[in-house]
């Protein structure tokens, strides 16, 4: 005779678990300090006509996501439609929430080869002609939006010099 009790109440929980996780992982909102969206949009414009690239450094808490920095990628790619680096040249680093790049086309949502290449935990997208944060959109693994907003900049604290 088995114990089917036991064993429902255990996928009961392993259920649970599964569902925090999941929950624990979708992102609610990315926030950009308004520097880094900035920063995107002049290097997507610098780059233009052809695709730019960046790595976007931040944090993660409760499943809002704040980007803070902007990080050009060892050994970046650039050309006319496409844009790329070779992840194996990063180092092992969790503060790397995604990469940005440029749509010379205009088109603000991500393609096929674009999902196929996903890094991290969002993928933005800066769409000609540049020139507003509403060129700007954020989009997950799925190529589902995420909602966004720009903040001001946080004063960056340095502990390594003395004043």
């Amino acid at each position: 005779m088995t114990n089917s009790g036991g064993a429902c109440q255990r996928v009961r929980l392993l259920r649970k678990a599964i569902i925090r996780k999941v929950l624990k992982m979708m992102i609610n909102i990315v926030r950009f300090e308004k520097s880094v969206a900035d920063s995107i949009l002049s290097y997507a414009l610098s780059a233009y006509p052809k695709e730019g690239i960046l790595l976007l450094r931040g944090k993660v808490m409760k499943g809002d996501i704040l980007v803070d920095e902007v990080l050009i990628p060892p050994l970046a790619t650039h050309g006319r439609g496409f844009s790329g680096f070779p992840s194996i040249m990063l180092p092992m680093d969790l503060s790397v929430m995604g990469v940005s790049h440029s749509h010379p086309s205009g088109v603000l949502k991500p393609s096929i080869h674009d999902l196929n290449h996903f890094y991290g935990r969002i993928m933005v997208i800066a769409a000609y002609p540049f020139q507003s944060y509403s060129d700007i959109g954020v989009f997950n693994s799925n190529g589902d939006r995420i909602t966004h907003e720009i903040i001001p900049d946080h004063p960056q604290l340095n502990d390594d010099f003395a004043y």
